[in-house]
């Protein structure tokens, strides 16, 4: 094959291409997507800015729990906003919490709103925020009402017993003390649960505290201005003729306190109005019983010991309690260079008695009704309650026997004369037969009576002696004696017998004795009766 016919032809020169420039002003169309991902970004901003709501502070004492960007804010289960950022404060005192709320949450920016965390708790109202363990914290609102706003809140460490939205009314409570109770302790009515202390503090003089309860909706109809309130905390023991008697509203108020209410005799009265205002009773004896009137501190000197006696004690009246003692003391009488036991106690004299308006002694003054009753004879006196502990009481009481007194009516307190006790008085009389004792000469007596003993033995050596004499020397006189009595007696016994010739003789005698005597007295008849016999004679004799 020849190689000029396998090779390939020779191609025409091409001509060079033509550059066109493009215009300037037409974009190129691969820029148009950053345009529209930059507007979307915009459009996305502006609609996230146009539906965000206000940012405000809260203030915890610990974060604990709280994440910033995950822990959110609920109301009623329902998001209103997040956790953004979280801060320790400048002084390290606590905890600075920056959450965004949304747009349709801006009401929660009222002054009053109440904040908290929610996390897993165990308090006197029960076990709460168990679906925290799972989710984790979050925070708890309670819609304010006011109208101001605040973009900075002072969190709760713990959520509230009692909510705005709460149906229900408020009371409060005067008592002594909070006893066992707590927040979130319940209040009953009937032994049901309608409704729980929700907060209490102390008065600002320092000598009570003050309970506010809230009653859940439609029990609150329930608290009239009639109704009495009590600590039905623990057990309720009495102990009485009946036997013993305990009572409890429920074993929740046994371990951690409770209240109850009720008016007496069912008489509750006109509903209560919102924050009215009530005495908190000890227990349910005391809330129940008659209001017991003024009250009038009273002295008492007592010249005994007040081992047994202490602050609280009560003062009686013949089994009624008049009052309680106060204070105790002792003191130094320079007059009658002595020691004298001050009593203070508290009575209502009212509880001795009720009084009414036609009543006559209503109108006389304390001082005079308490003058007449010492007059009568009314003292105080120490009295042993309790033989097992040694408690000791005051009882007040009318003696017969007790020394005129009068009362000092300018003397504040009041002075009242005591009685002293009738064990002390039996201690006082043994004392005194115990010195008497003391002056009995044992020591002279005892050794008279050894003496005597002495003699005494002597004595009887000597009628052993002689006894043992007479046993040797009299005895068989005086059984042959007695020997000669028995056959003395057994010839009299044959003589008096009924078949004894003597025996038969004296019955003739005695028969012949009764013959004459019938004689006689016909004898005696006929010269009763012709007395002239004696000197004429029967006349029978002379006519023959």
């Amino acid at each position: 094959m020849n190689d000029e016919s396998t090779r390939p032809e020779p191609q025409p020169p091409r001509a060079a291409p033509k550059v066109v420039r493009r215009r300037n002003w037409l974009p190129s169309l691969i820029w148009l997507i950053p345009i529209v991902a930059a507007m979307v970004g915009v459009a996305l901003v502006a609609r996230i800015l146009m539906d965000r709501g206000p940012e405000i502070v809260l203030t915890f004492k610990s974060a604990e729990g709280l994440e910033a960007n995950k822990t959110v804010v609920r109301y009623k289960d329902v998001q209103i906003g997040t956790v953004t950022h979280i801060r320790l404060a400048t002084d390290r005192s606590h905890v600075r919490v920056l959450v965004q709320l949304k747009k349709e949450a801006s009401a929660f920016t009222a002054q009053d709103t109440r904040f908290w965390v929610v996390r897993p708790r165990l308090d006197t109202s029960g076990i709460s925020g168990l679906g925290t363990l799972l989710s984790g914290a979050y925070i708890g609102v309670d819609a304010g009402t006011s109208e101001e706003t605040s973009g900075e809140f002072t969190g709760l460490e713990t959520p509230p017993i009692v909510t705005r939205d709460d149906s229900g009314r408020q009371f409060l409570l005067r008592a002594r003390d909070v006893g066992s109770l707590d927040i979130g302790s319940p209040v009953y009515f009937r032994r049901i649960k309608v409704g729980q202390v929700a907060a209490y503090e102390l008065d600002p003089d320092g000598h009570g505290v003050t309970l506010r309860v809230f009653i859940n909706s439609p029990y609150e109809k329930f608290v009239g201005v009639n109704t009495r309130f009590w600590h039905a905390s623990g057990f309720d023991i009495d102990l009485n003729a009946s036997g013993l008697k305990i009572r409890t509203q429920s074993l929740v108020t046994v371990l951690i306190g409770g209240i109850a209410f009720q008016a007496p005799d069912d008489q509750n009265g006109p509903v209560a109005g919102e924050n009215t205002a009530f005495v908190l009773a000890s227990d349910e004896t005391t809330a129940m019983k008659e209001p017991d009137g003024p009250s009038q501190t009273m002295l008492l000197y007592f010249n005994q010991s007040l081992r047994g006696l202490s602050p609280g004690a009560p003062v009686d009246f013949r089994g009624v309690v008049i009052g309680e003692v106060k204070s105790i003391g002792v003191e130094f009488d320079r007059g009658e260079r002595a020691f004298r036991m001050p009593v203070v106690i508290q009575v209502y004299p009212d509880r001795m008695r009720r009084r009414s308006a036609t009543d006559p002694d209503a109108r006389i003054s304390s001082f005079q009704r308490w003058q007449l009753l010492v007059s009568k004879g009314m003292r105080a006196q120490l009295r042993t309650g309790n033989l097992l502990t040694g408690q000791v009481y005051v009882a007040m009481d009318f003696f017969n026997d007790a020394k005129p007194a009068k009362l000092e009516p300018n003397q504040v307190p009041l002075e009242l004369p005591t009685q002293p006790n009738r064990l002390d008085e039996l201690q006082s009389q043994v004392a005194d037969i115990a010195r008497k004792l003391n002056q009995v000469p044992f020591e002279e007596i005892g050794a008279d009576l050894r003496k005597s003993l002495a003699s005494l033995d002597k004595t009887l050596n000597s009628t052993e002696q002689l006894a043992r004499r007479l046993n040797n020397d009299v005895t068989p006189e005086m059984a042959a004696a007695l020997k000669d009595v028995r056959q003395t007696l057994r010839s009299a016994e044959k003589t008096i017998a009924d078949d004894a010739p003597l025996q038969q003789d004296l019955r003739q005698t005695l028969q012949e004795v009764t013959r004459a005597a019938g004689s006689l007295r016909v004898l005696t008849d006929y010269l009763e009766r012709h007395p002239e016999s004696l000197i004429r004679g029967k006349p029978e004799d002379k006519q023959k």
